[in-house]
């Protein structure tokens, strides 16, 4: 009697427990509307009522096989658990580069919530949990290309606003050179450069008068090098949008919005913008004697910082340090804001516009449903959404534009597109030099700072840590 009621005891627990999984598991399908995961209710019945499949035959196994699937089984849940945390929930990203300086430092640690702009289902559902796209022992890909889903948001808790700090796969990522040497730089980049490289020294390689042919050979010129020379660059290889490098930089135009740079100034539909508190430029720096170390630690001047100025006589600062600095007339002999800058350097790479990483634009920036008319003029703006993010067949034939076999006068866009730069504003690889990144691309919202090493040696910044990301302006 007394073993009876100790049955049905147990068995309201597993109901207990098995209505509030259930429940809880229907929410998350309700949220990302995957009801296919429905399959999965049968078994989450039988591990906690009928109990018919042996989910853990082992435990009555000899001691070896005991033990080892044990750790299986933990490594097997963690792993699962993981994958699904990163995918809808968070994530933790570290700041590997100076970009956001001085709002976000090289070597802090953020929880990135997914949840802040809505999570993306699995594009490459098929990867490695707690990799990007390589695995760190072997250096081979940590992802298997097949299947390759459609781009679907589930509905998060916000949206991106202006000045928000934002990660995303970097855009022009989809391509780049198998030597780790160049898989940093821009593929792009590299083959316009080796291109201009290679008609400098032999002029007659290019002899469109066409200005749009003119770059295009300029380009063909380039890639046919790179493909020539294995041995120096690797194979040219691909990559999934959301197996792209992550970057971090904060959005300064939103999707309808029209934005200008001048005199450094970003402008959006006219009107100035507000910089960040901590905005960086470079300066022209002549020292008397070298900087004191309690000076570079009281105004946060960093190694990499003198690297550069050793390297090119340009140092970055914000405006309250350059102001310190030339204060200390006893170390410094002269400092000047660098407006120095060059033409051809910022996108789009195939277009003569004369803009400059301080004067750019204006330019407008593409909203979901909205429609821009294209000449041959704007065509090197938008060429890249509309053919490569967007999966449109785009030509240009007798100074006509086709797209998907039509001639076209006009585009309406079918996805949201964000313009997104660093602090640092002249030492940031950003939407100046490679374009537009698409709704498709965000990955989520810093939410704070969990922990921040010195990549000086200093330590632990124990003033950064839980630092709240918002707060950061």
């Amino acid at each position: 009697m007394e073993d009876l009621q100790k049955k049905k005891l147990n068995m309201k627990v597993q109901w207990t427990k098995f209505i509030v999984v259930l429940v809880l598991y229907l929410l998350f399908l309700y949220w990302i509307n995957g009801w296919w995961g429905l399959v999965v209710v049968p078994f989450i019945f039988d591990a906690y009522i009928t109990r018919k499949i042996r989910w853990t035959w082992w435990k009555d196994a000899e001691a070896p096989i005991r033990f080892v699937m044990s750790w299986v089984d933990a490594i097997v849940f963690a792993l699962v658990a993981v994958y699904f945390v990163n995918l809808y929930f968070f994530q933790n990203y570290e700041i590997p580069s100076s970009s956001l300086e001085k709002s976000l430092l090289t070597g802090d640690y953020l929880f990135v919530s997914k949840a802040s702009y809505g999570p993306r289902k699995p594009m490459t559902p098929l990867t490695m949990p707690l990799t990007q796209h390589t695995l760190p022992v072997t250096g081979t890909k940590s992802y298997i290309e097949w299947p390759q889903w459609k781009y679907e948001r589930v509905k998060g808790l916000g949206k991106v606003e202006l000045n928000d700090i934002v990660v995303f796969n970097y855009p022009a990522g989809d391509s780049l050179l198998e030597n780790p040497k160049y898989q940093a730089a821009d593929y792009y980049q590299l083959c316009y450069n080796f291109g201009y490289q290679i008609m400098q020294k032999n002029p007659d390689s290019v002899d469109s008068t066409e200005l749009r042919s003119f770059y295009d050979e300029v380009y063909s010129l380039g890639r046919n090098y790179i493909k020539e020379n294995p041995n120096e660059f690797g194979q040219v290889i691909t990559r999934p949008v959301d197996r792209r490098e992550n970057y971090v930089k904060r959005c300064v135009g939103l999707p309808g919005q029209t934005l200008q740079i001048k005199d450094r100034i970003v402008y959006l539909d006219g009107k100035p913008n507000k910089e960040p508190d901590n905005v960086q430029y470079t300066y022209k720096v002549s020292l008397k004697q070298n900087l004191p170390e309690d000076l570079m630690t009281e105004l946060g001047i960093t190694v990499e910082d003198l690297t550069c100025l050793n390297q090119n006589g340009y140092m970055p600062m914000t405006k309250h340090v350059a102001e310190e600095l030339e204060k200390r007339t006893n170390i410094v002999e002269s400092i000047e804001l660098n407006t120095s800058c060059y033409y051809g350097e910022v996108y789009p790479l195939n277009a003569r516009t004369h803009w400059t990483r301080d004067n750019y634009g204006p330019v407008w920036i593409p909203k979901k449903g909205e429609s821009i008319n294209l000449t041959m003029e704007n065509l090197p703006v938008y060429e890249r959404p509309i053919k490569v993010y967007e999966g449109n067949d785009l030509k240009v034939k007798d100074g006509k534009i086709f797209i998907n076999g039509k001639e076209a006068t006009s585009y309406t866009f079918k996805m949201d597109y964000y313009w997104m730069m660093g602090d640092n504003r002249h030492n940031s690889a950003d939407s100046r030099y490679w374009g537009f990144v698409p709704e498709d691309h965000i990955v989520g919202k810093p939410i704070f700072i969990w922990l921040s090493i010195d990549p000086d040696g200093r330590g632990v910044r124990w003033d950064r840590l839980f630092r709240w990301v918002d707060n950061i302006k």
